[in-house]
């Protein structure tokens, strides 16, 4: 309903007259709010000239000019008068809580405007409808709204390019459902604008939509801790390209005809080198593909995101990063330790625990400080040398560590011991990667806030590390 610049009734005080006074206001309508008595949230929109406010009880002569009424008191009396004056002047009308006495619901809405979905549950279930539209947000990006907007600007153009509704019907379709589309979610509005010329000077022979690279951070296991952008990419892809640490509960969030290609790694075998990964990806984006390529936990934080992206660059393929809940955080968190502490670390310090030739060699004196916590990457294999180091430049032998195996997950193990027994710690438990070890006195919180109790006796899908059907 257009409602720029005309005037509207809301009757009561209260906090949803507030909302509903808002909503209002939002739209562009002139708002009238009558009521003895204002609640803070109504006072505010008063104070800044979002609504007017008239400090009386309703009068009949209230709805008088009004293009649509709603009552939202808590008296029975007044909500019924308001619903039968505004019925017998063919007004809508809209009671809170009561739909037998509305003339219309006012829905739950999710709003990227111009784009505007309303879920209704014709009044029986607002809980609901309020349950769903959170549920439709995250299959709805922000830039919806932009890409709607680009749309209209270009509506004559393509009326003029082409004469016939199916031909304009293709047209956009072909669009929306590529390049164009993923530029404009990305943030590139001018490529988009450049994209859509150059399409619309060309010929309209279906030509297959340029490839493109999707660099996503699967995070470190559990499948709800992926971004809604990443959900979203993944069901756009051609092909997966994915890590052995990416679990087959996420690779199961792909695409379902999507090809799926492993190139896991592991210590001394690598399915595939890392310039063939980086070739295979510029191989299958030049081929016209939309390619995921699925990496655990963040794509910039030991996971080779910039070597990737190098290439792609210097090949002129189109991509986007996709952030990942690094394995730092997510393991920490589900272990209850904290990774920063006002009273026992003030830093925090991320490091792998080899290098690329597998040997392991730190700045151990700007590592070994008291009141910092320091985080190791695929450190297993290297932990006697972590420990000797540690110790021998001043930290205490005490100093508390944590190993979490597989955390995140259903399967998540949590060791907890000391520098001084590290070694012998990761021999006994027969700890085995993805673990994450975390060093400093952080670690000692563990006992108290932690939250994170796997199912007894779970034995869910495991991590990737063969290809997958």
């Amino acid at each position: 309903m257009k409602l720029g610049d005309r005037d509207c009734l809301v009757v009561g005080g209260g906090k949803v007259a507030a909302r509903k006074a808002a909503l209002l206001a939002r739209a562009g309508a002139s708002v009238e709010v009558v009521s003895p008595a204002l609640c803070e949230e109504l006072r505010k929109l008063v104070a800044q000239g979002s609504l007017s406010h008239s400090a009386r009880a309703f009068e009949d002569s209230d709805i008088e000019g009004k293009a649509l009424v709603i009552a939202a008191t808590d008296d029975q009396a007044v909500n019924h008068r308001v619903s039968e004056l505004a019925h017998a002047r063919n007004l809508p009308v809209n009671v809170v809580d009561q739909p037998e006495l509305c003339s219309f619901i006012m829905p739950s809405i999710i709003d990227r405007s111009p784009v505007q979905i309303a879920v209704s549950t014709g009044g029986s279930s607002p809980v609901l409808a309020r349950l769903l539209r959170a549920r439709l947000e995250s299959y709805v990006p922000a830039a919806y709204g932009r890409l709607a907007k680009l749309m209209d600007s270009y509506r004559d153009k393509v009326k003029a390019r082409f004469s016939n509704v199916e031909q304009r019907r293709r047209f956009w379709d072909r669009l929306l459902d590529g390049e164009i589309a993923e530029l404009m979610f990305s943030g590139q509005e001018e490529r988009a604008r450049e994209y859509l010329e150059n399409a619309l000077t060309g010929s309209d022979d279906g030509a297959q939509p340029l490839g493109e690279v999707y660099l996503i951070g699967a995070g470190p296991g559990d499948p709800d801790l992926l971004t809604f952008r990443a959900l979203r990419l993944m069901q756009l892809a051609d092909v997966v390209v994915y890590d052995r640490l990416v679990s087959t509960q996420i690779l199961d969030m792909v695409r379902r005809d999507a090809e799926r290609i492993y190139v896991g790694k592991e210590r001394d075998n690598h399915t595939l080198t890392q310039e063939n990964i980086n070739q295979l990806l510029v191989r299958l984006a030049k081929e016209g593909k939309r390619v995921v390529r699925l990496k655990g936990g963040d794509p910039f934080i030991f996971g080779r995101g910039g070597e990737e992206i190098s290439t792609l660059m210097e090949n002129g393929i189109s991509f986007q990063v996709v952030p990942g809940i690094t394995a730092a955080s997510g393991c920490a968190t589900y272990s209850g330790i904290p990774l920063t502490h006002r009273d026992y670390a003030q830093s925090v310090v991320f490091v792998t625990g080899h290098l690329q030739d597998g040997s392991v060699d730190l700045n151990w004196k700007a590592l070994a400080h008291p009141n910092q916590t320091i985080v190791f990457y695929m450190g297993l294999h290297g932990v006697g040398v972590m420990s000797e180091q540690l110790v021998g430049h001043g930290l205490p032998a005490t100093t508390p560590v944590a190993l979490v195996q597989q955390g995140t997950t259903q399967n998540q193990r949590v060791v907890i011991t000391d520098l001084g027994h590290l070694e012998k710690t990761v021999k006994d438990e027969a700890l085995k990667p993805p673990t994450i070890i975390i060093v400093g006195e952080v670690v000692e919180l563990h006992k108290t806030l932690h939250w994170f109790n796997p199912l007894p006796g779970a034995n869910p899908r495991p991590f990737g590390g063969t290809p997958h059907v």
